[in-house]
């Protein structure tokens, strides 16, 4: 009788698909395989493995991770990852049934995204903008308060996810470049428009970094192909590094830090744009949304527009 492959081999497997055929990146990988591998343990404990489990039993992790204080949203991730997982063991014939078809997820309402007013990303631009134009600063201190004006004013100008941003290639900063290509999930490019701030914001960055390693002549960042390297593993700034500087200058600029991160800016590029009348779709292509329901999102934005005009300009609104 051949034996059962194990939960390890089978998460393997199907990373393997995902990033093969959908193009997963490494941060959606990453998350699969702790929420496969936390289900697998749970499973385990029982006696049971992915090739064997029954609905109940699937019923009972969903239910066990209520009693761990999860939230609605994280237990939905869960069960899209275990409705992924079988449809794959189902086509792949390691299942001759899907035990998660069935189930139901958690209710969860509408979540609506942090966003901050134009007030303050205001306050955060002009605050990063004067620390990188600080006279007492020294040369490395300047040179990262210029990369971090500079993606400030990159991210706001254009939504990039943090993972986009950050992984911008050196080509990016061309003086000319009026819109920069931008390959995001699903290994999918899409061309996304600069503004005239952005645009000066890395070339002021640009000529800086410039400078620096001309100082520097053995700097073994000099030939790298990235807009903003580091000597991590990756070879460009990370997210979390990002995320921190990003905090820092929130508090710097009088908002709380809890309030800020590069995704809330994200939001507030897409926020921003439709409360001046952007079209939803076009959002939708700059954000680099697959499926309308995604930025479908920011609706309340629409909504509290179109109310607004109604109630400003129609005839008979009253005044």
């Amino acid at each position: 009788m051949r034996s059962k492959p194990s939960d390890a081999k089978l998460t393997g497997l199907f990373l393997d698909m995902l990033a093969a055929e959908q193009g997963a990146g490494p941060n959606t990988l990453d998350a699969y395989r702790r929420d496969l591998t936390d289900f697998s343990e749970f499973l385990g404990r029982g006696g049971h493995s992915f090739a064997d489990a029954e609905t109940q039993t699937l019923r009972d992790y969903l239910a066990d991770l209520d009693s761990r204080g999860f939230k609605s949203t994280s237990v939905a991730r869960r069960l899209s990852a275990m409705r992924h997982l079988y449809r794959f063991l189902l086509n792949e014939r390691i299942r001759a049934e899907d035990p998660a078809a069935i189930l139901s997820g958690p209710k969860r309402g509408r979540g609506l995204p942090k966003v901050l007013s134009i007030s303050d990303v205001d306050r955060m631009l002009r605050r990063a903008k004067e620390l990188s134009e600080a006279e007492d600063a020294s040369p490395s201190k300047r040179l990262r308060s210029l990369r971090l004006y500079c993606l400030l004013e990159v991210l706001y100008a254009t939504g990039l996810r943090v993972s986009e941003l950050v992984a911008l290639p050196r080509s990016a900063a061309k003086r000319d470049a009026r819109m920069i290509v931008v390959r995001g999930k699903g290994n999918k490019e899409r061309l996304v428009p600069l503004n005239e701030a952005s645009r000066q914001a890395m070339a002021d960055y640009l000529a800086a970094t410039e400078a620096s390693r001309t100082e520097k002549k053995k700097d073994s960042l000099a030939a790298s192909k990235w807009l903003f390297p580091s000597f991590g593993e990756s070879g460009h700034l990370t997210r979390q590094h990002f995320a921190r500087d990003l905090k820092e200058l929130a508090v710097a600029s009088g908002l709380q830090a809890r309030l800020v991160s590069p995704h809330v800016l994200r939001h507030a590029f897409a926020s921003h744009l439709l409360h001046n009348g952007a079209d939803l779709r076009i959002v939708q292509t700059l954000l680099g949304h697959t499926d309308i329901s995604t930025t479908q999102i920011y609706t309340h934005v629409v909504e509290e527009r179109l109310k607004s005009l109604v109630r400003d300009l129609h005839p008979l609104a009253e005044k």
